[in-house]
């Protein structure tokens, strides 16, 4: 129960960071120039990571193609997924106290 509030929490402040990004940024900035505005090295830092512990097939098939979509999306995909977990876990506890009467 308590991880279900978690993760809607999270969700939720995910999908208003992704609002915010989407109303507040430039509509045309992708993540990549996102990073590259808070910290010049942070994209660099992320190649190496990706790199020495996946490997470069990760860096070219997962990382680049997100670097170059809006910076808004990363959030709002994160916070969908985690909305879903959180229902998920709802159903799940809501299936297992239900009773029946006869």
């Amino acid at each position: 129960m308590i991880a279900q509030r978690i993760l809607a929490i999270v969700s939720a402040v995910l999908l208003v960071c992704a609002v915010g990004l989407a109303t507040l940024g430039s509509r045309a900035i992708s993540l990549g120039r996102g990073l590259a505005n808070l910290d010049g090295r942070l994209e660099e830092g992320l190649r190496s990571w990706t790199l020495h512990l996946f490997g470069p097939w990760a860096w070219t098939e997962l990382v680049t193609p997100l670097l170059v979509r809006p910076a808004w999306l990363l959030p709002a995909s994160l916070g969908l997924i985690f909305m879903g977990l959180s229902l998920s876990l709802s159903y799940r506890n809501a299936s297992r106290h239900s009773h029946r009467r006869s």
